[in-house]
């Protein structure tokens, strides 16, 4: 089940912290255990310590929704929870003590034989209540509260823990897959970035993304994510707002070194397709563009930013870390034990 972006916290609704990890529902039949992504990859061979956790606090028989995550810090850690995909077993043994996962439930699809799916939100949330009592770390069930007050004290306070914003739920809604009829309230911010390159679209010779880079205190220029979600007409005018700033093989460029291989100092690869191209085409780094987002994730935009305009007014220089607002820290652990 989806939910749909809305800018504030809808009233009448019950409320959950959004936690920022890989979507995953749990099937237990005994010592039977399967992880599955929202997009049905299988996530069961990455997470040997969850199929443990799962064996031993969650119900005989059930169908549970929730999600991974990874937790350093005090804090959910994202990158971290990326590099538990690995294609060795013995790398995904040793991340699984070095870096273990916790499971956050939120919903119950089935518990025995009794599918829970057209029964009520409200219904689902007490009976999954009931099926948590015995459980414990790292093993959790998500907070929640029918208070859009104590809501947007989550939305402020949570952050600052790595989580991305609140989930409401209408009480009555069953659940629907690939349905968005829950809703999300995520942080939105700008920052004014500087535009270092670019990366192919797959269906052709126009614009997939746009490389973005700010700058440290000491001037030096990192990759911090890309722009996309462009329409190909938007691809095609791109391709001509850039064609002036085009640098040639040999010409001096802050991530030179990296521009003939498949990654960029401070860029990931993908994890889920390591054959995917993530070669780039430099761009001297002149270019300043506005760009929208929700959060960061250690140095970098947690998700794809949004083009939003080009700032003529900016200097490349001016475009710096220092703008980006850092949200209070918050522990973790206090979300899930509920203090």
């Amino acid at each position: 089940m989806l939910a749909k972006s809305v800018p504030a916290i809808p009233e009448g609704m019950l409320y959950e912290p959004k936690f920022d990890g890989f979507r995953c529902i749990v099937f237990r039949d005994g010592d039977e255990v399967e992880l599955g992504s929202r997009n049905e990859r299988p996530l069961t061979r990455y997470f040997p310590d969850v199929v443990d956790a799962v064996r031993q606090h969650l119900p005989e028989r059930c169908v549970i929704d929730g999600e991974i995550v990874v937790a350093q810090g005090g804090g959910l850690d994202f990158e971290a929870l990326q590099q538990r995909i690995h294609p060795a077993a013995s790398r995904v043994n040793m991340l699984a003590k070095a870096t273990p996962a916790a499971f956050i439930a939120f919903d119950l699809l089935a518990l025995g034989d009794d599918s829970y799916m057209d029964r009520p939100f409200s219904e689902r949330r007490a009976a999954l209540e009931e099926a948590f009592a015995g459980a414990g770390a790292p093993i959790f069930l998500t907070p929640a509260t029918d208070s859009p007050e104590l809501a947007q004290q989550w939305f402020e306070a949570f952050e600052g823990a790595g989580l991305d914003g609140v989930i409401a739920k209408p009480a009555n809604i069953p659940y629907a897959p690939d349905k968005r009829i829950m809703f999300k309230i995520k942080h939105q911010r700008t920052a004014d970035c500087v535009v270092a390159g670019f990366r192919w679209h797959k269906s052709g010779p126009v614009v997939g993304s746009l490389l973005l880079g700010l700058h440290d205190e000491k001037d030096d220029l990192h990759h911090v994510g890309v722009a996309a979600a462009f329409s190909m007409a938007e691809r095609k005018r791109l391709l001509d707002d850039l064609a002036p700033y085009r640098q040639e093989k040999g010409e001096p460029h802050p991530w030179g070194e990296w521009a003939d291989v498949q990654n960029i100092p401070g860029g990931a690869g993908n994890r889920w397709n390591a054959k995917k191209d993530m070669s780039y085409e430099p761009l001297r780094p002149e270019l300043v563009v506005e760009v929208g987002y929700d959060h960061m994730e250690g140095s970098r935009f947690r998700h794809v930013a949004q083009f939003k305009r080009w700032r003529t007014d900016r200097t490349p220089q001016s475009c710096t870390f220092d703008q980006l607002e850092v949200p209070a820290t918050y522990n973790l652990a206090d979300i899930l034990s509920g203090s």
